[in-house]
């Protein structure tokens, strides 16, 4: 296998993982990113502890997934994370889940249904990474 084998393995691997993660994106109320994983999670408890003058985070999820294209099993139960690094948990809003729910006369807070508060010649910024 040449490395050109080799990257086009790794690029049809995160396709796929890509395509994976927008299925079951809806199924999750939340993104946790830490320095090595990407998660999506129904259950997040974050603590800040620290010691001896330094801090750290421990992170438990439950019901979740991990974004990690060598993993065969993405989805876990159970995951608890240690880390000195940053950690972002964010809630996920899921539109057009509560647009069913709530009806049409509902409205939206989210940016993207109002096309009429961006400009019409600029185009939302794409986030990096995974998309949330």
């Amino acid at each position: 296998m040449n490395g050109d084998d080799l990257d086009e393995y790794e690029s049809k691997l995160e396709l796929s993982l890509y395509r994976e993660y927008k299925d079951v994106v809806s199924m999750f109320s939340h993104v946790v990113e830490t320095e090595r994983r990407f998660y999506l999670a129904n259950h997040v408890q974050l603590e800040t502890k620290s010691a001896n003058g330094r801090t750290w985070f421990e992170l438990e999820l439950r019901d979740a997934w991990v974004w990690d294209m060598y993993r065969p099993a993405r989805f876990v139960s159970h995951v608890r994370v240690v880390t000195f690094k940053d950690v972002n948990v964010e809630q996920l809003s899921h539109p057009e889940k509560w647009d069913e729910l709530s009806g049409p006369e509902q409205p939206s807070d989210h940016p993207s249904d109002h096309p009429s508060d961006q400009p019409s010649d600029q185009t939302p910024d794409q986030p990096s990474g995974p998309p949330a």
